[in-house]
C-alpha cells in the first residue's frame, strides 16, 4: 500500500448548515471530494469535528463546529503521486491549466503504469485524487503538446465535463500537415475503431460523428500551417481527418505516409524532417466560461520549440522559391 502524504485542511461549519448530516455539511465545505468518499474518511476518523473522532455521517451538524480533514490521497491500486515537473498556464482556487510536453502520456494505462500527467498531477495537487481522473477535463495524445483543462474541485470537474459534452469549450490547434492545402475547410467525418487494427482509428461510416474545421496560417513548398478547431472530441480526431483528407500531419508515425523529402531541399531541411518523429500537433488554446465566476476564460500556448525550428527550416525554404 502506497503511504499516504499528510494534509490537513480546515474549515468552519456555517451557521445556515445547522441541523445537516455531518456529510453533508462536508460535502458543501470541500467540494473537491465526492460525498462517498468524505463518508469514508468520518469512518476512518480522518475528519475531525472541534477534535472528536467519534462522529458519523449521518450525525447532525449544529453550526460554528471546527472541521479538520486529513484526507488519503493515495491507496493501493490508485496512481501513485510522482515528482515530474510541470508548466502550468493558468491556476486558480478551482482548476488548472497544463501546457503539456511530447512523450508525456495523460492517464495511467497498459504499459504506462506511472510516469504519466495524472502522477504529476497527484505529486503536485494530492487533493486531485478525490476527483475523477484526477480533475482532467480531457486528453491529449502522448506526444501532442499543449493545453488540457484540470479540475481542482469535483463540483468544477462536473460542471466542465458538461461544457465540453455540450461543445462550449472551444480547442483550438496548430498543426504542420503534409503537402499545399489551397484554403480552409472542415471535414465532417465519423470516426470509429480501424476494422482490422484495433489500435487504430479511422473513419468508419458507423463511426461517432466528428467535425473537424481548418484554416490555412502558412504556405511551405511541400506543407501547410494549418489552425483547426473542434466540434467533438473524437480519439486521434485531427490526426484521423487530416490523413483523410490527404493531408497527414507532418512526422505522424500512425497516421502519416512515408517520409517524403521535396525535390531541391536543403541538407537542413532533410535533416529536420528526418528527425521529427512525432505529429506536428499542438494544443494552442482554450477557451470556455468559467464555472466559477461565469467570465470567458481564455489561456493560449506558444508553440513549442521543436515546432518553432521546423518552421524556420520550412520558412527558409520559402524563401529560395
Amino acid at each position: 500500500m502506497n503511504s499516504p502524504e499528510t494534509v490537513r485542511l480546515e474549515r468552519i461549519v456555517p451557521p445556515e448548515s445547522a441541523g445537516r448530516r455531518l456529510d453533508q455539511a462536508l460535502a458543501e465545505l470541500f467540494p473537491e471530494f465526492s460525498r462517498s468518499r468524505l463518508q469514508a474518511w468520518i469512518r476512518s476518523g480522518l475528519a475531525l469535528v472541534d477534535g472528536a473522532t467519534n462522529k458519523r455521517p449521518r450525525d447532525p451538524v449544529q453550526g460554528g463546529e471546527c472541521i479538520q480533514l486529513q484526507p488519503i490521497y493515495e491507496i493501493s491500486g490508485a496512481p501513485k503521486a510522482q515528482e515530474i515537473p510541470l508548466t502550468i498556464a493558468h491556476e486558480d482556487p478551482d482548476l488548472l491549466v497544463i501546457n503539456k510536453p511530447a512523450g508525456l502520456v495523460v492517464h495511467p494505462g497498459a504499459g504506462n503504469r506511472d510516469h504519466t500527467l495524472v502522477n504529476a498531477l497527484l505529486h503536485h495537487f494530492p487533493e486531485l485524487s478525490g476527483i475523477p481522473r484526477a480533475g482532467l477535463v480531457h486528453r491529449l495524445d502522448k506526444d501532442t503538446t499543449g493545453l488540457l483543462l484540470v479540475a481542482r474541485r469535483l463540483s468544477t470537474h462536473k460542471a466542465l465535463v458538461a461544457q465540453l459534452a455540450e461543445r462550449e469549450i472551444h480547442r483550438q490547434y496548430a498543426a504542420i500537415v503534409v503537402g499545399r492545402i489551397i484554403a480552409g475547410g472542415s471535414v465532417d467525418a465519423p470516426i470509429g475503431r480501424h476494422s482490422k487494427n484495433r489500435t487504430h482509428m479511422a473513419v468508419a461510416q458507423r463511426g461517432r460523428a466528428a467535425v473537424t474545421h481548418y484554416r490555412v496560417q502558412q504556405h511551405f513548398p511541400a506543407h501547410t500551417l494549418l489552425s483547426l478547431a473542434l466540434e467533438s472530441g473524437r480519439t486521434h480526431q485531427i490526426r484521423v481527418h487530416m490523413s483523410h483528407l490527404g493531408h497527414p500531419l507532418l512526422g505522424d508515425p500512425t497516421y502519416g505516409r512515408r517520409l517524403h523529402i521535396p525535390p531541391g531541399a536543403s541538407a537542413g531541411l532533410e535533416q529536420a524532417l528526418r528527425t521529427f518523429h512525432r505529429q506536428a500537433l499542438h494544443a494552442c488554446a482554450l477557451e470556455f466560461e468559467h464555472p466559477g465566476n461565469g467570465k470567458t476564460l481564455r489561456i493560449e500556448a506558444p508553440l513549442p520549440a521543436d515546432m518553432r525550428m521546423l518552421l524556420e527550416v520550412l520558412g527558409e525554404a520559402n524563401k529560395k522559391v
